[in-house]
């Protein structure tokens, strides 16, 4: 009786330890379930990523100065505000400049007075010599004297047009539209030309900005002007603006030990968003694309002995066929040899 007790727990013990086992490979197989994928047409478009900066174009940043010297009478703008070109920005106190330009009207007025005397004393001695009343001595010393004086018209002229121009630079008047960036004056503070331009505000127009791109130096070589991209900033993540490669630096930027090469974009959609310098900006600029070509997933493709193989479903059984590869991007190969259209190949996990 007991060994026929001994013998049923050995059996039992048996058909658990069977029952275990079969319960494992089962799991081994679910988890290394096959995942498959059908060869066909796509257009593949290669393209190369870079991190960038949003910079102003040249000529889309200006530093307004006085090119007089004065004091701030008035400071029409403040930071952020949008101004456009021929906007009065600031006003230096006029009352020196008035009176010097004052000056000048009176010396012309007296210079032109001058003039007509001499003009007529001039006709008035061309008679005299016709009579013989003078000499021609005479008649040369008032032609002298008619030039002199028609020489300091002409100069109380320009005095006049100088005296008027630096009046107007009291007026500090925007060059261009764009919004103020910076003011580095206040009313009451006095600014001296004498050596330099001031810089009361900085301009900048928020629509002629670039992007510069550091691409790396292994992708460089395939970057070209003229090459279409899109890229996002963290301010806008969902929208994708466009632009244009419009220059490429020959001169290295490396920063840690990393070589990269500053790529310039011109931006060509603002999508209706405001952009501003110094954004960070994730840029992907489009090579080349390849329209309707045979492609398979890179995943699906293995090395053996230095050659291209997949794994192809032709009935219930996998085969391995050697194929021939041509153009590649991020995600895909293009099939040049070895698969046709519609054809079912594994997805290695």
């Amino acid at each position: 009786m007991r060994k026929s007790l001994m013998v049923f727990i050995v059996a039992v013990v048996l058909m658990s330890m069977a029952t275990g086992c079969g319960k494992s490979g089962n799991a081994q197989k679910n988890d290394g379930s096959i995942q498959t994928v059908t060869v066909t047409r796509r257009d593949m478009s290669s393209s190369v990523l870079a991190t960038g900066i949003i910079k102003p174009m040249v000529g889309a940043e200006v530093r307004v100065g006085s090119r007089a010297s004065g004091t701030v009478q008035h400071l029409h703008v403040n930071i952020g505000d949008m101004v456009t070109k021929g906007q009065v920005l600031a006003e230096l106190d006029p009352a020196e400049l008035q009176a010097e330009n004052n000056q000048a009207k009176a010396a012309l007025e007296n210079a032109r007075a001058n003039y007509e005397y001499a003009k007529l004393d001039l006709k008035r001695q061309h008679s005299l010599l016709k009579q013989n009343f003078i000499s021609q001595n005479q008649l040369d010393l008032a032609e002298k004297s008619f030039e002199i004086n028609k020489a300091k018209l002409k100069q109380a002229e320009a005095n006049l047009a100088y005296a008027g121009i630096q009046l107007n630079y009291t007026k500090i008047i925007a060059p261009i539209s764009g919004v103020i960036a910076s003011v580095s004056t206040q009313e009451g503070e006095t600014v001296t030309s004498r050596f330099s331009a001031p810089t009361f505000v900085t301009i900048i127009n928020l629509k002629k900005l670039e992007v510069w791109a550091y691409v790396d130096e292994t992708d460089i070589g395939r970057v070209d002007v003229g090459q279409r991209s899109v890229f996002t900033v963290d301010t806008y993540p969902a929208t994708d603006f466009e632009g244009v490669v419009t220059a490429i630096y020959p001169k290295a930027v490396i920063q840690d030990n990393v070589v990269n090469y500053v790529t310039t974009i011109k931006i060509t959609n603002f999508k209706g968003k405001t952009l501003r310098p110094e954004m960070t900006a994730t840029v992907t600029i489009f090579l080349q694309t390849r329209k309707n070509v045979l492609a398979i997933p890179r995943k699906a493709v293995h090395n053996k002995g230095g050659e291209k193989f997949v794994t192809v479903l032709d009935g219930d059984a996998p085969q391995e066929r050697k194929v021939t590869l041509g153009w590649k991007n991020s995600g895909f190969y293009q099939v040049t040899g070895g698969l046709k259209e519609g054809e079912k190949i594994e997805i290695q996990q």
